[in-house]
């Protein structure tokens, strides 16, 4: 269920990060919607941040668990 959630929450940062960076939304292009998203510059911050943030969340997927409780 962690794995399930966490990759759900990083195809979500992923796609901030696109809006972030091109005011294009994916799963909008893919489900039916505008892809375009017009943004102000603050909101396209904060959104790539998110996506950064996702990116870097990839890395968990792949981390041992048993490495990660002794923590």
């Amino acid at each position: 269920m962690r794995r399930t959630a966490l990759t759900l929450v990083i195809i979500g940062a992923l796609n901030w990060l696109l809006v972030g960076l091109f005011e294009w939304d994916l799963v909008t292009a893919l489900f039916g919607g505008d892809a375009h998203r017009e943004s102000s510059g603050f909101s396209r911050i904060i959104y790539t941040l998110v996506g950064l943030a996702g990116l870097y969340c990839i890395a968990l997927l792949f981390r041992d668990e048993d490495r990660a409780r002794a923590r």
